[in-house]
């Protein structure tokens, strides 16, 4: 199964209120395979979570089951994850963008 994980940034703590990648796709794919994998997948399909930094930015994932056609095409527009891997590992770990992922 394959889980598409969307990132946008709702809040912005710039000095003019912009962040640069509005307007862009940021996604990131995961696979999941395997029965305990595939059940994982499903819990975290049509979930959300946010997490806000002190300084006033917001990151928000969206996670939603996707078929291979629209992998394609997510892969192909995607602007890469901005370097926010990490909070879908946290995700996938944990459950929780914010706990960190021991190595």
């Amino acid at each position: 199964m394959l889980i598409a994980f969307i990132l946008t940034m709702p809040g912005k703590g710039s000095w003019d209120g912009k962040w640069s990648g509005d307007g862009d796709l940021y996604c990131l794919i995961r696979s999941f395979r395997g029965k305990a994998k595939e059940a994982q997948a499903k819990e975290l399909d049509g979930q959300s979570w946010s997490y806000r930094w002190d300084d006033g930015w917001c990151a928000h994932i969206e996670a939603r089951k996707v078929d291979s056609r629209e992998t394609a095409r997510l892969r192909r527009k995607s602007k890469g994850f901005c370097r926010y891997d990490w909070m879908v590992d946290n995700i996938c770990h944990h459950g929780n963008p914010t706990k960190w992922v021991p190595a």
